[in-house]
Parts: structure tokens; sequence; C-alpha cells
């Protein structure tokens, strides 16, 4: 099928310019001036309407196999239809079997077929001493692999302790790929636990102080160190403290390869204004005060965090102990994959950054980390043709209606935004159009 899709404002590698962009099958064949369209071509014109590359989430919790009521590939690829995504990486637990061996990547595999209304890819794992996997994993198609050095508080994968990641550590850096690291370590938050043995865990405060800036602090020396040490690429996964930042400018300027995520709720709410008993909000490492959001937005705008990943990471109603408010008990995870466009461009619009940085962390920066950017993340000849057709001045309330995920609740329902995805494209085909998903299940893992 050939087609020209036509606006005032492409978001390129070059930068925001009024592009007839050429798609023939399920690339991009060229970029022309919006006069010059070819002969038989069918036109998608988006007027003055913003033409995004397809986004690109280095970091969702599909939870399938085994914990489907939880979410599952239909229902969270077609959240990530409405949220303007185009691909999903998916993170090793929460599914079961976790994706620490080749056969439970099989599993993962044959849970997708036929759901996937974007494409999607997979994380592997460091887990209970999988060392022996980890480059079969690789030869098998996983983009990187994730560990967590704190409990990540679910059964089928377990933290690893600095053992187990000097164990680890030479395989995955002949594998060349990214370690993922979830970096908050056990001993300072077991030292802030016993201090609130006596503590009210309605109140949001007790959740904070529970998860204090030390641990990612000294987890990310600790991953830093090791990094340099065994010359693995390192990525942090959602950053929540702005007191590591300078050990990563100055890990950066030594020369170690690492790159940083942080999160949309992180850059959104701040935790003066979190409600006591709203355990929506819960998630780990927690989220802290105003100063230290915008400290975060600052690092965004230095290259000192690179990309943005949702962190989607749903669960059924009752595991957020809404009744109790209770943030001990609760579990710790936001789910955003519909609203996580509007929520960052809303910042991003509020702080006066440009159109371009949404493209450069929400999309070319993901896309790099899970090494599929010869496909993903950039309106660029020989991409996929994956678009969104994005308003950035339209006003939008987050409803029920707007989640699309399994379970309808969000700590964002109520809040003002700006940004609607008008449409979504998928390798040149529309799978979200005004609320609806017009497509059949379109969506591929790719490598």
């Amino acid at each position: 099928m050939a087609q020209v899709f036509v606006s005032q404002r492409v978001v390129t590698p070059a930068g925001i310019r009024p592009a007839a962009v050429i798609v023939e099958g399920e690339k991009i064949t060229g970029l022309r001036d919006p006069g010059d369209i070819p002969p038989n071509f069918s036109t998608i014109d988006c007027g003055n309407h913003v033409l995004l590359p397809g986004l690109v989430d280095a970091h969702t919790h599909i939870n399938e196999p085994g914990r489907t009521g939880w979410e599952g590939f239909e229902t969270a690829t077609r959240a990530a239809a409405a949220g303007g995504f185009t691909t999903l990486v998916d993170m090793p637990l929460n599914c079961l079997p976790a994706t620490t061996t080749v056969a439970a990547l099989e599993a993962k595999r044959a849970a997708a077929k036929g759901k996937c209304t974007v494409d999607w890819g997979a994380w592997g794992g460091v887990s209970e001493h999988n060392t022996e996997h980890l480059e079969s994993l690789a030869a098998a198609g996983v983009g990187g692999f994730k560990c967590f050095l704190a409990d990540p508080g679910i059964d089928g994968f377990a933290r690893v302790d600095e053992a187990e990641l000097r164990a680890a550590a030479p395989h995955i850096a002949r594998t060349g790929l990214p370690l993922l690291t979830h970096a908050e370590l056990p001993g300072p938050l077991e030292l802030a636990c016993a201090a609130l043995s006596k503590a009210d865990w309605t109140r949001y405060a007790t959740w904070l102080a529970s998860r204090p800036d030390e641990a990612e602090i000294e987890a990310i020396r600790l991953m830093l160190a090791l990094s340099e040490q065994y010359g693995f690429k390192l990525h942090i996964v959602h950053l929540a403290t702005a007191g590591a930042l300078p050990d990563l400018r100055l890990a950066r300027d030594n020369g170690i390869r690492v790159t940083v995520e942080t999160c949309p709720h992180y850059l959104h709410f701040a935790a003066e204004a979190i409600p006591n008993g709203s355990t929506l909000h819960k998630c780990a490492p927690p989220i802290r005060n105003a100063a230290n959001r915008e400290a975060l937005w600052e690092a965004l705008s230095e290259g000192v965090i690179d990309l943005i990943g949702t962190d989607h990471s749903p669960c059924p109603p009752v595991m957020k102990r809404l009744n109790e408010g209770n943030f001990q008990t609760a579990w710790g995870g936001i789910a955003s994959l519909s609203v996580a466009l509007p929520v960052v461009w809303s910042g991003i619009r509020t702080r006066g950054f440009p159109l371009a940085d949404l493209a450069q962390w929400m999309s070319a920066k993901p896309a790099a980390l899970a090494g599929i950017d010869r496909r993903k993340g950039a309106i660029a000849e020989g991409r996929d043709a994956d678009f969104v057709v994005f308003d950035p001045e339209a006003e939008v309330e987050v409803t029920l209606e707007a989640l699309h995920t399994r379970h309808l609740i969000s700590p964002y329902l109520g809040e003002k935004l700006y940004g609607k995805v008008i449409s979504t494209w998928l390798r040149g085909k529309q799978v979200f159009n005004e609320g609806s998903f017009p497509a059949s299940c379109e969506g591929n893992e790719v490598s």
C-alpha cells in the first residue's frame, strides 16, 4: 500500500518542519515537501496536527503469561495504542514464569500471539542464580536484562546481591546488551522501616520515609562501580531521587556507559500534594517532593537523564487496598500507558521545553536502549511507518473511558492536561482513531 502522510508539523531527527512522509508497505521511503506528493498515493492529511514518531515504552509490565488478571497483551497493547505507543518492551517479572530462561521467553511469545495491537519486545531477567541462561537468552532475542537489588515484592522473581551480580556481569558484558537495574539497596530500606515500626501507614509521609533517597544513591554507586569494572552497559530504571544526579554526571564524565530513565509520575506528582490513604500513588521508589521533581526535569533537559519510561505496573483494584489506604500492604505500581503522553507533554509545555524533546525522550532514546532503533524511534527513511497524529493544543481531562487498561484505576483520573492522541499508526496501518481501534491485532515481536 502506497500512502503519504502530510502535516505542517512533522517531528523528524533534523527538526520540525512541514513534510509529506512517503510510506510504501510498512516502511517510510522518503520525506518530501508537502506540495511534492507522488501520484497514485493515498493521502492522509494531518493538517496542523503534529506528526510524531510512534512512541516506544522501554518499561512496561504486561504480566502475561500467568497474571493476565492484572493486565495482559490484549489490554496493555490497546491502552498503548490509545496513548500513542507503537512499541512496548516487557519487563521479565510479574509474569509466570518470569523471563529468566529461553523456555519462559517462548512461553511469552506463545501468549502474545494474535493478541497485540502494537509491536512488542522482551527484556530478560537476572534472578535466582540464572547466570547460565543469560547468553542463551541474548541469542534468543531479548533486548537486555533486568535485575532488582531490593525485594520486588512478588513471587517468581528474586532480588540479586552483589555476589550474584559479579557472577552475572561477565556474561552480560559478552552479550553487549544493557543491564537494567531497579536501584534500591535493602540495607537503607531495612533501617528506615525499623524506625517506622509504630508509624501510621495510611500517611503518605510514612511510605516516603520508608524508601529513603540513600537507598537509591548507594545502589547507583554500586552499579556504576560494577559497570566500570566489568564493562557492561548499565541502565538505571525509574530514577526518583535527584540526589543521585551528581554521581551520574561524574560517571558520564569518566566514560562509564550508563543511561538513565525517569517516569511520568515522578515528573508530574509531588509528595506534598499526595493525600493520605491515596494508595493509587504508591510506587517504588516513591514519588518525592516538588523540588526533587523540578531537578529531574532539569536533568532531562541537560541530558543527564536520557529517557522517560512509563513503568506501567497495573494490578486488580483489591491489591491497591483502596478501602484501607494502607501504603505498607498496597501493591506498588502506577498504570499510565494511555495517559503518559499528555502527562509528559503538559510538563514540557509548562516548562517551555521544545516539542522535539518529547520525541527524543519517549521514542528515539527508548528505541536505542532496546536496540530496535534501526526500525523504530524516528520519522526517517527506512524506519517503520509508526506515527502518532497529536494535537498539542487540545485540553483533555483523564476519564475512565480514556484508560483502556484491564482495571480502570489511576491516580491521574480527573487531571486536566494538554495534548490529545488523534490517531496511531503501526507500520502504515491505523490501530487507534478518536477512541476506537479500527484494525485487527497487527502487533508483532520486534527485534
